[in-house]
């Protein structure tokens, strides 16, 4: 097998030396220190490390031809002109492509300089600064999805080294606990950053990737959950602004999956430092789905979590915003589906006096869905079971609704929500309808007094005439005494 594919970029070599001559240009970026391409120039004492003597080498040993074409895809070309070092860049991806097919079919162990060679060559290829007028344009973007996403220009290029690297990591012929030196925490660090690419194309190849490395260098996990953490931190704290939070939720989400039972204290922590605050930036719409979906994976491990997070939700509740204010009740029944009654007893206050207030939103669709969760079953037997406590706490926000509310689809639904708690229990309704006027009783007899007492200052402070009373000028300053000299 090696010798036909020595023979095959041979064919190559030869083919792209002798009918792509005078369209070579200078890479643009530094290539590997042991590679003898300088200047898109081979030199002429260099032929082991050159195509041609690659090409030639069938009886070279296996890892020598390896690294030899490893070492010619480590010159990095600029993509931003796409006409400059298109041959050179042609050539590059056909042997990025030939090592793809190589790793796929590979029926022995790459040995550990063959692994060097090719994690080197992943770092040159892909670690780079992202250009700085695309990141300033991203930053002051809409919060919403539908910004439209930049297409890095290298993709055709940047592609094919992805997919050697989604190979490499996945490969049985690669034994992690040698390539652990390699893929280390330095390198899945600078892998982490590239989450902030702009190109989503990028980001979806990083989260594949992530997610194997994840699960084949077992030894690199705990790293991985603090690196993210951090990330996470950063970005709730300082950033406001990161590009990949909802591909790094995704992957956790299939990590958290695979927590096992009891949940560690550190995954717990996890969840209330790191995932909770989440809900805070006003960009959380981008990554929601994926955020409730981790979330509701730690509640299905272990249920008391319910409440922690209930406990969070309120502490970063919307005030102005209305459309996070519908997204942070879509969450909120989600959680309260897989709430047990005890943890649902510990929040029940907070939790409806908050679902009261949103009752009394002025902007109908949050109204209408903090009234639509009535129809949840699990979360209405639950209400039912502790109305005492519940419904006192909601039922004035039902009843300013039905006097007050603009909206006649709230004034509709408010009146059905209000039915289901006359046929739960009619008595505590009375008891409730007769608190309520007492109540507002005593707000109008409070109101009043209020306007009486303005009224009389008013009064006061018209029949007050101050007189008008005239002010010596003040006297003029001395001129300073100046001391006589004797």
């Amino acid at each position: 097998m090696w010798k036909q594919f020595i023979g095959k970029l041979s064919w190559k070599s030869l083919k792209s030396s002798t009918g792509g001559g005078g369209g070579g240009g200078s890479p643009t970026a530094k290539s590997h220190p042991m590679s003898p391409r300088e200047n898109g120039t081979v030199k002429p004492n260099a032929s082991p490390r050159s195509p041609s003597g690659v090409a030639g080498g069938e009886g070279r040993s296996r890892e020598d031809a390896f690294i030899q074409k490893v070492d010619i895809c480590c010159t990095v070309y600029d993509f931003a002109d796409r006409g400059k070092d298109s041959p050179e860049k042609e050539r590059k991806r056909q042997v990025l492509m030939s090592l793809v097919d190589c790793i796929g079919a590979a029926e022995e162990p790459l040995t550990e300089a063959m692994m060097s060679a090719c994690v080197h060559m992943f770092g040159v290829n892909l670690f780079r600064v992202f250009p700085p007028k695309v990141r300033s344009a991203t930053v002051g973007a809409s919060e919403t999805e539908e910004d439209e996403p930049f297409f890095d220009p290298s993709w055709y290029h940047l592609q094919v080294v992805y997919e050697l690297l989604l190979r490499f990591v996945t490969s049985p012929f690669v034994d992690p606990k040698v390539a652990r030196k390699y893929v280390d925490s330095s390198f899945i660090s600078k892998l982490l950053d590239l989450f902030d690419s702009d190109d989503p194309r990028e980001r979806d190849c990083l989260k594949t990737v992530l997610h194997r490395i994840y699960g084949k260098f077992m030894g690199n996990r705990p790293f991985i959950r603090k690196a993210v953490s951090n990330i996470f931190y950063r970005f709730v704290s300082e950033a406001d602004h990161h590009n990949g939070i909802a591909e790094l939720l995704e992957v956790f989400g299939s990590v958290i999956s695979g927590f096992a039972k009891p949940l560690k204290e550190e995954h717990k922590l996890f969840l209330w430092k790191a995932l909770i605050p989440l809900h805070k930036p006003k960009t959380v719409g981008v990554y929601l789905p994926q955020l409730t979906y981790c979330i509701t994976q730690f509640i299905e491990k272990e249920p008391k979590l319910a409440g922690t997070v209930i406990r969070g939700l309120l502490k970063y509740w919307p005030v102005t915003n209305s459309q996070k204010e519908m997204m942070f009740l879509g969450e909120l029944e989600e959680v309260l589906e897989l709430i047990d009654m005890a943890e649902f007893q510990k929040c029940m206050v907070p939790l409806f006096r908050r679902i009261a207030n949103c009752l009394n939103s002025s902007h109908f669709q949050v109204a209408e869905r903090a009234l639509f969760l009535w129809n949840n079953e699990h979360l209405f037997d639950m209400i039912s079971q502790n109305r005492q406590v519940i419904v006192p706490l909601v039922y004035p926000a039902l009843e300013r609704n039905a006097r007050l509310h603009w909206n006649q689809s709230v004034l509709n639904v408010t009146m059905n929500v209000r039915k289901m708690f006359f046929d739960m229990d009619e008595r505590l309704l009375l008891v409730c309808q007769s608190n309520f006027q007492v109540e507002e009783e005593k707000r109008a007899a409070t109101e009043e007094r209020r306007r009486l007492t303005w009224e009389q200052l008013e009064r006061n402070a018209d029949a007050f005439q101050p007189a008008n009373t005239s002010f010596p000028a003040a006297p003029s300053s001395a001129p300073p005494v100046v001391p006589t000299v004797t």
